[in-house]
């Protein structure tokens, strides 16, 4: 009998109650808790100033070097100016000389074509009167019976031929020129005037001085360097003032406000962060490489010059921040028909709690409802087993 009933122990399956599940945990905590926009921007000088080749030539005389701290007015280059100073002599001589037909345009003619006109209007004007003295003459003796009719005719058609060649000289004084020609005329004056000042702006561009006091941080030439019409000579700032223009993703364009702070970091001096806020939100999205993104600036106070133009930076825009409230890591968090939840662990056992949430980043997330301070908060199981209400658990580093 004790051997059958030890022979049945030994087929019947031992069941045991399975051991806690192990887990790992977090904690609800007060503090802090920021949502951030996290990308990339340039850096480049508010006040700039740009100086390019105004035409093909060389670099005559090179006074500065990148990094010169200049003052306004200072000569920084001077390009070799001969072609433009034959151009600016031509271009005068053109603008003087259209200038003349303009007057001569304006006067009726040259000063000799006047003067020859007026005496030959005066001689008409004579020849006019005298024949008018001789027909009034006439036309007495006729009535006296001393002229004949066919004399006083001929006296009226003398008048009439002089008064024709008064009538012509008087019209030649005034339109002199037609329509056609006084525009013409008018058209060389202003082509001669806007060549006459193009010539003499590129000239002035020949030597280029400082438009303020600023530091020259880029000089592409060199003393003796051909350049093209068009070449960048050098770049001046003032970086006491800089401007950060910073990309951010499509997506994140519809957080941005102006006025939200900024973080700015730099690579090259790690541990310094410069502090602005954002002074312009995109008004269009552009690609730039394989992004989508809109524009944002903000204007940085840099009077050590420790930022330097062009460099590429790092950007952080706080869209929210909220102090004194209960966060929690953001993987704790859980999502069910968009409902958020966490699994509590009270009392060693897992509890489903449905939460509220409010601001969050990449790391966590604000709880406004369901949870209270020192909360604990399982993450996930340490042997990747589903986590489920009710379940017994072991906490585990």
């Amino acid at each position: 009998m004790t051997v059958g009933v030890v022979a049945l122990l030994a087929v019947i399956p031992i069941f045991t109650r399975p051991g806690p599940l192990k887990v790992r945990t977090t904690t609800v905590e007060r503090g802090p808790i920021r949502s951030l926009i996290s990308t990339n921007g340039k850096v480049e000088p508010i006040r700039n100033f740009e100086a390019h080749s105004p035409l093909a030539t060389t670099v005559k005389r090179l006074l500065v070097k990148e990094g010169d701290h200049v003052r306004r007015g200072q000569l920084l280059l001077q390009l070799d100016d001969a072609d433009l100073q034959s151009s600016a002599a031509r271009a005068q001589a053109q603008m003087k000389s259209a200038q003349a037909g303009q007057a001569e345009v304006n006067t009726g003619g040259t000063h000799e074509e006047l003067l020859t006109r007026d005496a030959q209007l005066i001689k008409d004007r004579n020849a006019r009167d005298a024949a008018q003295r001789n027909l009034d003459a006439l036309r007495r003796l006729q009535q006296q019976g001393a002229a004949s009719a066919g004399e006083v005719k001929q006296a009226e058609d003398a008048l009439q031929r002089a008064q024709a060649d008064v009538t012509l000289q008087e019209q030649e004084q005034k339109d002199r020129y037609s329509q056609p020609e006084m525009a013409k005329v008018q058209a060389l004056g202003l082509e001669a005037q806007a060549a006459y000042e193009a010539a003499e702006g590129a000239l002035t561009k020949s030597s280029v001085r400082a438009p303020f006091d600023g530091v020259v941080y880029a000089l592409p030439v060199k003393q003796g360097a051909y350049v093209q019409a068009g070449d960048l000579l050098l770049q001046e700032g003032d970086l006491s003032q800089m401007l950060v223009r910073t990309f951010v993703d499509e997506p994140d364009i519809g957080r941005l406000a102006t006025g939200e702070k900024i973080e700015v970091t730099w690579d090259a001096l790690p541990g310094r962060i410069w502090n602005g806020a954002v002074s312009t939100v995109p008004s269009a999205v552009k690609l730039r490489g394989t992004r989508n993104v809109g524009e944002v600036t903000c204007t940085l106070d840099n009077h050590d010059r420790h930022l330097l133009p062009n460099v590429n930076v790092g950007v952080t825009i706080i869209t929210a921040e909220h102090s004194g409230v209960l966060t929690l890591l953001r993987e704790a968090v859980r999502i069910d028909d968009t409902k958020p939840y966490v699994y509590e662990i009270v009392d060693g056992e897992l509890k489903h709690r449905g939460v509220e949430v409010s601001l969050q980043n990449l790391t966590r997330v604000e709880i406004t409802a369901g949870l209270s301070e020192h909360s604990v908060v399982a993450l996930s199981s340490a042997d990747a087993k589903p986590l489920t209400d009710g379940a017994r658990v072991k906490v585990v580093p």
